[in-house]
């Protein structure tokens, strides 16, 4: 780990789930000027370090004007597998064993690329993950609040109809002013084909918009939800239902969400006994990977061995997966924890 803040009783990360992952949020600079340069594209900036230097944020905006802009270079299926082979190479030095990836297509076919290319170079080099890697992988399609959700809704109509290797729907982009009620008509319709339904809600826009998107788009995970600590009434459903939460702290940090990692309200959250566990959202522009968030929450907050298991049996127990499958990751964590505590025995 980047850190190795991390207790670690041996060179084995902590065995995780990541299910909050954009995965065109893990772009890289070297990449981008590397299928810019594969694609003739001229890009805005000088060097790599120059575009780095263009990753601080003043909101959630600002962070997703440089995000799609720097889509520009994904433009052939070869070219969003390689950039998926590259999370899947980092995510499995980072301990995770199980993805599931948000992929945001109307952002790729506003740039006239279609959802055969987006679609299917993620899925190309998500479907050889588990030999290549050691990862368990699942596809997303979110939808971007700030569309009109006609042509959300249009959109879901082609994945179907394409029979698209998707396990469920996302609602994602900027969340001020873009209430989940808006996109009703998307997720009864994704319900009906079987897809699994999440949403973003609770990261800028209000609690209220986190039992908007349990009540009325009925979804079974709350992707952020931080701002859920405003109202001790949803505190108090969210943690008698354990509905999943999947917080991003160096997100909510990059983004202004919180002041900084110390005032971050994850302790609270987890004494108040919500389900909450840590992934990274969009790694390449928030400093850091799944990895990197957990060494910088111990190094914050002290959490031990123990509260670190918890987080990533959380991660696990939240994921859509067979149980098998959660039966087998959950017994990577145990055996994780009598490791460090072998190891840190007297």
């Amino acid at each position: 780990m980047s850190a190795s803040t991390v207790p670690t009783p041996s060179s084995s990360p902590l065995p995780v789930a990541e299910l909050h992952l954009h995965i065109e949020g893990t772009l890289e600079p070297e990449l981008i000027f590397e299928l810019a340069s594969r694609n003739g594209i001229e890009l805005p900036y000088r060097d790599v370090a120059d575009l780095r230097a263009r990753y601080e944020f003043t909101d959630l905006q600002s962070f997703l004007d440089l995000y799609y802009a720097n889509m520009a270079v994904l433009v052939t299926e070869d070219d969003f597998a390689a950039m998926t082979t590259a999370y899947l190479r980092r995510a499995a030095g980072a301990g995770v064993r199980h993805a599931e990836i948000f992929i945001d297509p109307q952002a790729h076919l506003a740039r006239g690329v279609d959802l055969a290319t987006s679609i299917g170079g993620v899925a190309r080099a998500l479907s050889t993950s588990s030999a290549d890697f050691g990862i368990s992988t699942s596809l997303i399609a979110a939808f971007l609040r700030d569309q009109p959700a006609e042509d959300a809704l249009a959109v879901l109509e082609d994945l179907i109809a394409m029979e698209a290797p998707i396990i469920g729907i996302g609602l994602d982009s900027a969340e001020v002013g873009h209430p989940p009620s808006k996109f009703t008509a998307v997720f009864d319709r994704a319900r009906a084909a079987g897809l699994e339904c999440v949403a973003h809600a609770g990261e800028e826009g209000p609690p209220g918009y986190i039992s908007e998107a349990l009540d009325v788009l009925k979804v079974s995970r709350i992707d952020h939800g931080i701002r859920a600590m405003e109202d001790d009434a949803l505190v108090r459903r969210l943690v008698e239902e354990q509905v999943p939460m999947t917080v991003c702290p160096l997100s909510n940090v990059r983004l202004r969400a919180v002041t900084n990692l110390a005032s971050h309200p994850l302790p609270r959250m987890l004494e108040a006994g919500l389900n909450v566990s840590i992934h990274s959202d969009d790694p390449s522009y928030f400093g850091g990977y799944l990895d990197d968030n957990l060494d910088q929450v111990v190094g914050t907050f002290a959490f031990d061995a123990t509260t670190l298991a918890h987080l990533a049996a959380n991660s696990v127990r939240s994921a859509f997966l067979p149980e098998q499958r959660k039966v087998e990751l959950l017994a990577e964590i145990d055996a994780w924890l009598n490791g460090h505590h072998t190891a840190t025995a007297p």
